[in-house]
């Protein structure tokens, strides 16, 4: 049987559908390259069809029933009654399970952006934006920016990443998350493409977090982010972090974003200049789900890095996370696609509500037990960062170092730049997270495992 046969017949065996790389752990001895080409075939011969986008689109066989071609999936796995939506968002639903043949085609509404005023307009009735400050507050409300995130960062990093990576189709459990997080094991019978989303969303997340004071609303941190989200899992590498320069087509969606790459670039600077002037956390956040998918700025990835976006400002508010566990992929597809066909933000606000309820309920005894953070430690946090990173790489700098020569360092840089009134206190901070320094956490000051493992072994 040849190659291009043996594919369809895997596919076929799939009625639920099959993403590619999932093809690839059934095929290991295929390359990458031939399965695509054999792929594309297929579906040029109209015996395959494609639908949804990025890496969570799924192949599916068509047969002939009658003259009628069959093949697109449906939703049916969300229960609309398990969420609850208002009627408005039931009349988007609705519309939306018609079969694609029965939705009308449409393209990027520039009226949709330029008809939203800021601080006058409001996504989030007040009511809604009342209830969620409720939801969300903690007991860091008072503190810099930053300070709640930066404090349950561990467990952020974990359901965060692993939520977000499920929406796009990922196929880790919450425990293989853990594992790949907390000790760097990717888990076994997964495709590499799943622990590299899972990775980047690591990455950008502490990004995010632990650049706080220096990141924004802004073209910088959106590329970036991306960037970060993006590594490894574009097929052309310059698309990571670039406003995107060609055409896109949705899958499994009648939308067709725009593709001159001069009006993206405008209406991505109108998307933010607007998003700025948002005073209150949560309708700036639903504001930027609501328009980066919307625009798609970029080549892909860009719902991941609309739901990393949305949690910058509540990241700055000290307000709780948005997570997103527990919804359903349908739903949020579903509720995305009332964006993209019909630019109506009824269901994804329905759902945006009841994923933040869910997502407080989950970080509840964290937010009761927060103990305050240490002022000291706030203050002197990038020192004590850098000096940590200057012992460690003191490992890297020459092969005769001697334990007491990573001592002699920090209480250099502490005599140099602490006052004399806290010097004994910033030295024992900085001792401290030396003692505690492992795996989990080089990310924090800019270090490798390799570097880590070096100054392990060199005893400094």
């Amino acid at each position: 049987m040849d190659s291009l046969t043996l594919l369809l017949n895997i596919i076929r065996q799939h009625q639920q559908g099959i993403r590619l790389d999932e093809l690839l752990l059934l095929q290991p001895n295929m390359a990458r390259r031939t399965v695509q080409r054999h792929i594309k075939q297929l579906i040029e011969q109209n015996k395959v069809v494609a639908f949804g986008e990025g890496r969570a689109r799924k192949y599916f066989a068509q047969f002939q029933a009658g003259s009628q071609t069959i093949a697109e999936p449906t939703l049916s796995a969300y229960n609309i009654d398990s969420i609850p939506i208002s009627l408005d968002a039931k009349d988007i639903a609705a519309y939306i399970e018609r079969p694609i043949q029965g939705r009308t085609p449409v393209g990027y509404q520039v009226e949709f952006l330029a008809d939203y005023q800021p601080n006058h307009t409001y996504y989030l009735p007040e009511p809604t934006r009342r209830q969620l400050h409720k939801m969300g507050q903690t007991s860091a409300v008072e503190q810099p920016a930053g300070t709640y995130s930066r404090a349950v960062l561990n467990r952020l990093l974990i359901d965060l990443s692993w939520a977000s990576s499920h929406l796009e189709g990922n196929t880790y459990s919450r425990l293989d998350t853990v594992k790949l997080i907390e000790q760097g094991n990717a888990a076994t019978g997964k495709a590499s493409i799943e622990t590299q989303m899972i990775l980047n969303h690591k990455s950008a997340i502490e990004l995010l977090v632990e650049n706080i004071s220096d990141v924004g609303i802004d073209r910088y941190t959106l590329l970036n982010l991306h960037a970060t989200l993006a590594e490894n899992l574009l097929p052309d590498m310059e698309d990571e972090g670039r406003v995107r320069q060609h055409a896109v087509d949705k899958g499994l969606s009648v939308y067709r974003p725009l593709s001159a790459p001069q009006q993206i670039e405008h209406q991505l600077e109108v998307l933010l200049g607007k998003a700025n002037l948002i005073t209150d956390p949560f309708e700036q956040s639903f504001f930027l789900m609501v328009h980066l998918p919307y625009l798609q700025p970029f080549a892909d990835i860009n719902k991941r890095t609309s739901r990393l976006m949305a949690n910058l400002p509540l990241f700055k508010a000290n307000l709780c996370p948005l997570t997103f566990i527990d919804v359903p992929e349908a739903a949020y597809s579903r509720a995305t696609l009332g964006i993209y066909e019909m630019t109506r933000i009824e269901l994804l606000r329905d759902l945006y509500v009841w994923a933040y309820e869910r997502s407080t309920k989950a970080y509840i005894s964290i937010k009761r037990g927060l103990s305050e953070p240490d002022p000291l430690r706030l203050k002197w946090r990038s020192f004590i960062k850098q000096t940590v990173r200057e012992v460690v790489l003191l490992a890297e700098s020459s092969d005769s170092t001697k334990p007491e020569e990573g001592l002699a360092l920090v209480e250099k840089l502490v005599a140099e730049q602490i006052p004399t009134s806290e010097q004994d206190s910033v030295r024992a901070l900085v001792i401290a997270e030396l003692r505690s320094l492992h795996e989990g956490v080089l990310a924090r000051y800019g270090l490798r495992p390799s570097q880590y493992e070096k100054w392990k072994l060199s005893g400094l």
